[in-house]
């Protein structure tokens, strides 16, 4: 009676260490190629930066004359205007890795800079809109966030304020503009920000 019990548990081990085995082999997989994408990319060597989309910051189009005198939008647009000397290039969702396979190693850290002027754009832009929008200038307001979502924010918010504008004037069908931008952002807000836009149609 003992050997047949005998002879299933050794089985079942060997079973299941192949299984653990095999487990242990598929988890690895992705890591193992992580790592040599992020090889292949530390050796690209340095590529022409020639095909990047630079953002121009339109200070014709932006509501520069309203509040001159407001400490607050003073310091947005001072923000704006320090940022328009600086290269500005929207790499949100772009890893480190593929930027380096794409324009090689020797330019990330100026690619990074770039993104990071990006970011402080549209975070400024975001903030100047609102605090606009809450003093009354629902127009200029308006200004400011259809060139951020121009840019392809990834800034939920932006998107909101946009879509309840739109709505206050009469306008809900320029939501259904947005969209395209909307799928098109490459970031883990994307999906909310298209919800944003479908519950606002409403």
């Amino acid at each position: 009676m003992k050997f047949p019990f005998l002879a299933s548990f050794i089985i079942f081990i060997l079973w299941f260490s192949y299984k653990l085995s095999k487990r242990k082999s598929i988890d690895e997989a992705p890591i193992q190629e992580f790592w040599e994408k992020e090889h292949r990319a530390n050796n690209t060597k340095k590529q022409p930066l020639d095909d990047l989309e630079y953002i121009t910051i339109p200070f014709e189009k932006l509501p520069m004359h309203i509040l001159p005198d407001d400490e607050q939008i003073a310091e947005y647009q001072e923000t704006l205007n320090h940022l328009s000397e600086s290269p500005i290039v929207n790499f949100t969702g772009i890893s480190n890795t593929d930027l380096k396979l794409k324009y090689g190693a020797p330019n990330l850290d100026l690619l990074s800079r770039y993104d990071q002027n990006y970011t402080v754009l549209a975070r400024t832009l975001n903030k100047w809109a609102e605090y606009l929008y809450k003093k009354g200038y629902t127009n200029e307001s308006r200004e400011i966030l259809e060139f951020a979502v121009s840019t392809r924010t990834d800034i939920s918010g932006s998107y909101k304020l946009l879509c309840q504008i739109y709505k206050e004037e009469n306008t809900p069908e320029k939501i259904r503009e947005l969209y395209p931008i909307a799928e098109s952002i490459i970031s883990a807000t994307q999906k909310t920000i298209v919800r944003i836009l479908q519950e606002s149609e409403q």
